[in-house]
C-alpha cells in the first residue's frame, strides 16, 4: 500500500514537471494571445483587490494592537511600526496575500477548466485550430505570475494603513511620522527576496490550478475534486516555496 502511494505520488510530480514543460513551450509561441491575456489581468487582479484590501487593513490593525502592549511592557512601543512593517512586509504580507489568492483565483481556474474538459470545450477548441494550451493555460499562468507581487505590494500598503489606525488610537503621531518610523529599518536587502518569492508563488498558484483543472475527466465530480485540489496544492506549493526561500536567504545573507 505505501509502496502504491509513493509511484502515485510520484507519477504525480511527473506529469505536473511534463506539464509545466509543455506549459513554458508555448509561452513563445506565436501568436500570443493578448486579449485573453488582458482579459485575465482585470479577473484575476482587479477583482481580487477587494478581499485582500479588506484582509491587509484587518490584518495590520490586529498586529499592532496585539504587538503593542508586548512592546510597550518592554519600553519599546516606538519600535512597533517598524516590527510591524517589517513582519509584515518580509513574511506575513507575502504569505497570507497568497494564500487567499490561492483560494480565490486557484478555486476559480480549476472550476474553469475543469468544467471546460467536461463539457469537451477544450476538445472543441483542439479541432477549430485553437491551441488551449496557449490560449487558456499560458495567459492564465502568466497573468497570476505578474499580479500576484502587485497585489502583495497593495496589501502592504493597506496593512501599513491598518497599522497607522491601530497605534494612532493609543499614540498621537501623524501619518508622516508613521511612515518615517515603518521604514527606518527596512532595507532593500529585505525587501527584493521577499519579492522574488511572491512571482514563485503566483506562477505555482497558476500552474497547478490549471493542471488540475485541465486534466480532470470524471463529470461533473471531476469539476469539485479539480477545484479543491487546485487550492490545496497552491496552498502547499506557497509553504514550500516560502521554506526554500527563507533558507536560501538566510545562506545568501551570512
Amino acid at each position: 500500500m505505501l509502496r502504491k502511494q509513493w509511484v502515485k505520488l510520484l507519477t504525480e510530480i511527473y506529469l505536473i514537471a511534463a506539464f509545466m514543460m509543455q506549459t513554458f513551450r508555448y509561452m513563445f509561441r506565436r501568436p500570443f494571445e493578448f486579449s485573453e491575456f488582458n482579459r485575465q489581468l482585470y479577473v484575476i487582479g482587479y477583482r481580487s483587490s477587494g478581499l485582500i484590501g479588506v484582509t491587509a487593513f484587518i490584518m495590520g490593525l490586529v498586529l499592532t494592537l496585539q504587538t503593542r502592549p508586548v512592546m510597550s511592557s518592554l519600553g519599546a512601543e516606538s519600535w512597533v511600526p517598524t516590527t510591524v512593517f517589517i513582519a509584515t512586509v518580509i513574511e506575513i504580507g507575502p504569505v497570507i496575500t497568497a494564500l487567499l489568492f490561492a483560494g480565490r483565483v486557484g478555486s476559480r481556474i480549476g472550476a474553469e477548466l475543469s468544467s471546460m474538459r467536461v463539457t469537451e470545450q477544450i476538445d472543441a477548441m483542439e479541432v477549430s485550430g485553437v491551441y488551449p494550451m496557449r490560449f487558456l493555460v499560458v495567459t492564465r499562468v502568466l497573468a497570476t505570475t505578474f499580479m500576484l507581487p502587485v497585489l502583495v505590494f497593495y496589501a502592504d500598503f493597506v496593512a501599513l494603513i491598518g497599522s497607522y489606525v491601530g497605534y494612532s488610537m493609543h499614540n498621537n503621531i501623524g501619518f508622516g511620522l508613521f511612515i518615517k518610523e515603518a521604514f527606518d529599518e527596512v532595507y532593500f536587502k529585505d525587501i527584493i527576496p521577499a519579492t522574488i518569492k511572491t512571482f514563485f508563488f503566483g506562477y505555482f498558484i497558476g500552474l497547478l490550478s490549471c493542471y488540475t483543472g485541465y486534466n480532470t475527466n470524471r463529470g461533473a465530480e471531476g469539476v469539485g475534486l479539480a477545484t479543491n485540489t487546485a487550492v490545496i496544492l497552491s496552498s502547499v506549493s506557497i509553504f514550500i516555496i516560502d521554506l526554500v526561500t527563507v533558507q536560501i536567504t538566510e545562506i545568501v545573507m551570512r
